[in-house]
């Protein structure tokens, strides 16, 4: 257990494929991953016109392995180990989990990756218990933005917000039904 409640999740290191999409597979992130996933991040955050942010909001990047020692980063890769998504979370107290890092390549948006990446992480707050996941977010992020809204998530007003981000939103999970 985490100090939050929270179990890391049972993320595999070892490869798994993705649904409808043989070429591709997911695992858990590994240090090994750094430059690979930062030039991900950091390229799409420049191609929407948001500055990437090595020492604050986008620190975690330098060791994604202790940054998610309590939480999970997954990565997409495809068949010549180029990663080309990614999402991660935390624990945002005992109940709540936030979604950070959910990035697409451009090549590979409007395939259902976002949409496999966000369902595997809410599906993994509900095996967590979780009851309530946030995120922050900017509106420039159109692509994401919609994929939020379409799975639940509404806006609200966190105490706190990352520098670049100008829209936060929560999803409260149902408790499961016996």
């Amino acid at each position: 257990m985490s100090p939050h409640g929270l179990t890391s999740a049972p993320v595999p290191n070892k490869p798994k494929p993705v649904p409808g999409h043989l070429e591709l597979h997911w695992r858990r992130a590994i240090n090994a991953d750094i430059p690979a996933v930062r030039a991900l991040v950091f390229g799409v955050l420049t191609e929407y016109g948001l500055k990437p942010d090595p020492t604050g909001t986008d620190a975690d990047l330098a060791d994604i392995e202790t940054a998610y020692a309590t939480g999970c980063f997954i990565v997409l890769e495809t068949g010549t180990l180029e990663i080309i998504g990614s999402i991660a979370w935390l624990p945002a107290g005992d109940v709540t989990m936030e979604i950070r890092k959910l990035y697409l390549a451009r090549a590979w948006r409007g395939r259902g990756l976002g949409n496999f990446l966000l369902r595997h992480a809410l599906a993994e707050a509900r095996v967590q218990n979780v009851r309530q996941v946030v995120l922050e977010t900017a509106t420039v992020l159109r692509e994401a933005h919609q994929l939020y809204l379409r799975h639940g998530f509404l806006p609200y007003s966190p105490t706190h917000a990352a520098p670049r981000s100008d829209l936060a939103m929560k999803l409260d999970l149902q408790p499961p039904t016996n």
